[in-house]
């Protein structure tokens, strides 16, 4: 036995002394060096070095919670009305990537915003969204015009040596809605937009830009009377829309009478950009801007389809494309003198055929020639940019003009109120209902109805041209008030609320909510035999509540 656990032991011993000098035989491996994350101080707060580079990232981003009331006063039935509240929960992630040149910083930001959205327009789901295709409806059953998914690639854009490209706020704007939950305020506001932007520093503050934009994002419609929404009104996945906009024209005449009619096609191309020019001052007593902007207004050709009716045909000239254009002042004035971190918003514009550009849409919503936000709402605001003169077949434009006050008030660190308020009007050139009346006489004379449904202006001189809603000039008013906590850095817990009011300039319009057959009825209104309830306001109050938490 003792001589068996000898020769075990000194198989064992030789077989370790042979690996171990294999091992030796083997390249030693070493261990690579880790390269921690090294904090950038050179951009603020939060930047860091990507590994293996020099450019500094920031990641950053917010979720949200928001619920609403909104008023309904409404007195039709319907699968669309009855809803007062909605819901929705949002996300946003930013990226800002930066790098020292020798031309200076050279940056790129991009932002995500995502969220889903239930309820009635106005507090959950937004048409104006879904119509620029930020927004997905769904089309279940109990869902269907209630539940909307969102997402956006809000911005993208590139900043080098005074250059900006890609996508991100339009340099028009200045106030934006800063201080404001549901932006409800008339005032531009079009945070996301494709441009290519140059700015000059010219010293102590002031700054000049040049820019030219994405002219989709700043379009209202030019108005026609076969006007289909473009946003979904059936449970239909299909109807999104309409391929073409038809507006008719006089074509033929019969003893100097318009007898014949043709058809224009009024989408807008996509041709030249929006130009924007903006003089800007930033002290620290605050800010001032001065903004400017060009629109080209351009539509299609008349239709080689026959004309309807009679007379010798006398085409129209080709339909020039005319240039809208805004201007806007703006000034924002810190407070400190009041409280440590107050802020007041001063701002005004106007524009010819260019109604978004005033942001007086910014309430109802926008891309659309008409919206009825308030649910039952007793007339339409009509916001197109321009109307096509049946007689010569050439655009006219319409004028707006908003100004809007906005103030922020810190009672303590933790509490802040924002007070706003804010008035607008639109009107069309003068002759355009009286145009457009002329119109309707010939087209719904030889249809032997209303084809124009409630976009019909109605013969000149009868009781219904004098009450129907269709390019009328009107007014809109919006106030409202905001408390917000927030108990430690970087979360608000706030209530906002506001009132909206819209209304006629002159006459009264009929009161769809009360009368809703009324665009059935015209020959019953003209002669009397057909009574309509009138309206020259109307208006609703919302209240939202949100939990946003920043990071």
């Amino acid at each position: 036995m003792t001589l068996l656990k000898g020769s075990l032991l000194g198989s064992a011993a030789a077989f370790a002394a042979v690996g171990a000098a294999h091992a030796a035989d083997l390249p030693v491996r070493k261990a690579q060096p880790v390269e921690f994350v090294r904090v950038c101080n050179a951009y603020g707060a939060g930047f860091f070095y990507i590994p293996g580079t020099d450019t500094c990232l920031r990641v950053s981003g917010r979720a949200r919670f928001e619920g609403g009331y909104q008023t309904s006063y409404s007195r039709q039935a319907g699968p669309n009305v009855g809803d007062s509240s909605g819901y929705q929960g949002r996300m946003r992630i930013n990226l800002d990537a930066r790098t020292q040149t020798a031309y200076g910083t050279l940056r790129a930001f991009v932002r995500l915003d995502a969220g889903a959205r239930t309820g009635y327009s106005g507090v959950g789901t937004s048409g104006t969204q879904q119509r620029i295709g930020q927004a997905y409806p769904g089309i279940g059953t109990d869902s269907f015009g209630r539940d909307q998914q969102y997402a956006n690639v809000d911005k993208a854009f590139i900043q080098f040596a005074g250059l900006t490209a890609g996508r991100a706020s339009s340099f028009f704007d200045f106030y934006a809605h800063d201080f404001e939950f549901a932006g409800a305020t008339l005032g531009s506001d079009v945070f996301s937009t494709n441009l290519l932007a140059y700015t000059a520093t010219i010293g102590n503050g002031l700054s000049a830009t040049i820019s030219i934009e994405d002219p989709v994002f700043r379009r209202s419609p030019i108005f026609s009377p076969f006007n289909i929404s473009a946003t979904l009104n059936t449970g239909s996945v299909s109807n999104f829309g309409v391929t073409n906009q038809p507006t008719p024209v006089f074509v033929g005449y019969t003893n100097g009478l318009p007898t014949r009619y043709g058809n224009v096609d009024t989408i807008e191309r996509e041709r030249m950009p929006d130009f924007v020019g903006v003089m800007r001052l930033d002290q620290a007593w605050g800010s001032a801007q001065l903004s400017a902007a060009t629109h080209e207004l351009n539509i299609g050709n008349l239709s080689t389809a026959a004309s309807t009716g009679t007379g010798s045909i006398v085409a129209p000239a080709h339909t020039n494309s005319v240039f809208g254009w805004a201007v806007q002042g703006g000034l924002k004035i810190n407070t400190p003198f009041i409280a440590p971190g107050d802020s007041l918003y001063l701002q005004g514009a106007y524009g010819d055929g260019a109604q978004m550009y005033t942001g007086y849409c910014a309430y109802t919503g926008c891309y659309t020639q008409s919206t009825t936000t308030i649910q039952g709402q007793k007339f339409a605001q009509y916001f197109s940019d321009a109307t096509v003169n049946p007689f010569t077949g050439q655009l006219q434009t319409s004028q707006s003009f908003t100004v809007v006050a906005s103030y922020l008030h810190y009672w303590t660190p933790e509490w802040r109120s924002a007070f706003f308020g804010s008035y607008g009007e639109q009107g069309f050139w003068a002759g355009a209902r009286f145009a457009q009346g002329a119109l309707y006489s010939l087209v719904s004379g030889l249809a032997g109805s209303n084809p124009f449904g409630s976009n019909a202006v109605g013969t000149p001189g009868t009781r219904f041209f004098n009450l129907s809603q269709a390019l009328r000039d009107t007014y809109q008013f919006v106030a409202g008030g905001s408390i917000i906590w927030s108990p430690v850095k970087d979360l608000d817990i706030g209530v906002e609320a506001f009132y909206t009011q819209i209304g006629l300039k002159n006459g009264r319009a009929i009161d769809l909510d009360k009368s809703p057959t009324a665009y059935a009825n015209i020959a019953g209104i003209n002669n009397g035999s057909f009574a309509v309830a009138t309206a020259t306001k109307d208006s609703v109050s919302q209240v939202r509540f949100r939990v946003q938490r920043d990071f």
